[in-house]
């Protein structure tokens, strides 16, 4: 089958990236910015200050009951037992032949109730392959369509976001999430994590707040010259810092 932009998905956030101008590319079934003023200012930008992505295309699965933490265990290579409530872990699938079916990211949600992030491009075959392994009817719900994902990242990050809530974003560990109010948006998670190397924080919430947040973040960020930032240099950022980005490279190149 042909992919064109009919076919393509959308973010909550797709016309506004139009209607500011970025450019836009096929990118794991969905339609994404790449870039707004281009790579090299939105890098320099993510590393000297403040950046938003929209990463809205990421997979999120939600797993719940008595079964949950058997199943995580089994399907995941590391030790997710070890995780509280507002904890979360960089893992991946560990295939039958000692290779990877994806990573991904478990979070504890609280007592039986989890959330893994998984890539965009293989969320049918990772919720499939826990499926797989589902032997004890764990609760499974697939909410990846309706829900967004912004990565706020810089230095700056904290100080922008922290115009918008009453948490205290200090007091968030790394590899740590709350639960709390963002730019007037209820139950946000916000999530002391991200995948730049410049340090910031990931706000997780439903569509209907996409554009309510993203503005405000634009508006609290004006101080620091807040960019908005394309997946391009997201992996640029990667590649600075040694970490794994040849999908969304290929891509870039592929649509130059």
């Amino acid at each position: 089958m042909t992919t064109t932009p009919e076919t393509l998905k959308q973010t909550a956030l797709t016309e506004l990236h139009t209607r500011l101008g970025a450019k836009m590319v096929p990118f794991a079934g969905y339609m994404m910015p790449v870039q707004y003023e281009g790579i090299n200012v939105e890098h320099e930008k993510v590393r000297s200050s403040v950046g938003v992505f929209d990463v809205s295309h990421m997979g999120e699965f939600i797993l719940k009951g008595d079964g949950a933490l058997d199943l995580i265990q089994r399907v995941t290579s590391n030790d997710v037992s070890k995780l509280s409530p507002g904890k979360a872990q960089y893992s991946c699938f560990p295939n039958e032949t000692g290779g990877i079916v994806d990573d991904l990211i478990v979070y504890a949600l609280e007592d039986g109730h989890w959330m893994l992030v998984v890539n965009a491009s293989n969320i049918e075959k990772d919720w499939n392959w826990i499926q797989k392994f589902n032997t004890g009817n764990v609760e499974m719900h697939d909410i990846s369509d309706k829900t967004s994902l912004l990565a706020v990242q810089g230095p700056h990050a904290l100080a922008t976001i922290q115009k918008l809530t009453s948490v205290d974003l200090a007091a968030i560990p790394y590899y740590n999430f709350t639960k709390g109010e963002v730019a007037g948006c209820k139950n946000i998670l916000i999530s002391n994590t991200g995948y730049t190397g410049a340090g910031g924080f990931e706000l997780y919430f439903e569509n209907q707040y996409a554009e309510t947040i993203w503005n405000a973040l634009m508006e609290a960020g004006k101080e620091f010259d807040i960019k908005p930032c394309g997946l391009g240099c997201r992996d640029t950022l990667r590649l600075e810092m040694g970490f794994a980005c040849m999908e969304m490279i290929l891509a870039i190149l592929h649509h130059r």
